[in-house]
């Protein structure tokens, strides 16, 4: 048999620590993009979805911190921003402490939009977990829980 061939070797131990991280982080990956391009909807982009979700989170927040949240240059939020503005989804002020800078805050419409926007990624999800079998939604189920307390939520 040559070195190369992995035919008779063991497979690599589902629950060890490294294979573990990298099937968590494929899954989560995967479904984190699924998510974001099959539940976003026609009305706002993947990228103003968070944009709405981090103001109506945090509350108003300037380009530069909206920028660097989401690692992204300042020319590119400032067209994200200038969409959702365009539509209505948040307001543009000058900042109360340096008036060099724009404060951007979500709007009623935003909030609205984003629950819409959440609501069909809920259903989007919940549309597969109910093709799974009891006991496998009780593994979710458990799984999400450690997740959870994993990110530190």
């Amino acid at each position: 048999m040559s070195p190369t061939s992995t035919k008779n070797q063991p497979a690599a131990d589902p629950t060890a620590p490294d294979t573990l991280a990298i099937d968590l982080r494929t899954a989560v990956m995967r479904t984190s993009r699924r998510l974001r391009v099959e539940a976003t909807g026609e009305i706002i982009t993947p990228g103003q979805y968070t944009v709405l979700a981090l103001l109506n989170g945090s509350g108003p927040s300037t380009l530069r911190a909206l920028a660097e949240s989401e690692h992204v240059q300042a020319p590119s939020m400032t067209r994200i921003v200038n969409a959702l503005a365009d539509q209505g989804f948040v307001t543009r002020s000058t900042h109360p402490d340096d008036g060099r800078q724009v404060r951007v805050d979500i709007t009623d419409a935003g909030r609205t939009v984003l629950a819409e926007a959440r609501s069909q990624r809920t259903a989007w999800l919940a549309q597969r977990v109910a093709g799974l079998s009891e006991e496998d939604r009780l593994v979710l189920s458990r799984a999400a829980r450690i997740m959870q307390e994993m990110s530190g939520k």
